[in-house]
């Protein structure tokens, strides 16, 4: 319960794959141009860096994650 994390370091070490967030995104929080293009999905998945670079933005959450791993990155959950 006490144990030092290096925050600093932006790879799963079990895994060895750098680690991405994947978060919800509601569509109206989106961009008028980016809004047009999402058609009638009301909730969206975004995958981002450590930095908080939004590397893509699916439909899916499965395929959030199955993005993620099939790119050598290992998708943590964003609440």
């Amino acid at each position: 319960m006490d144990t030092k994390y290096d925050f600093d370091t932006d790879f799963d070490t079990s895994a060895g794959r750098p680690i991405v967030y994947v978060r919800t995104v509601k569509a109206d929080d989106l961009p008028e141009e980016m809004r047009a293009q999402v058609g009638n999905h009301k909730t969206l998945y975004a995958v981002h860096s450590t930095e908080g670079e939004r590397l893509a933005l699916v439909a899916d959450r499965k395929l959030a994650y199955f993005l993620a791993r099939q790119n050598d990155m290992e998708p943590v959950a964003v609440h």
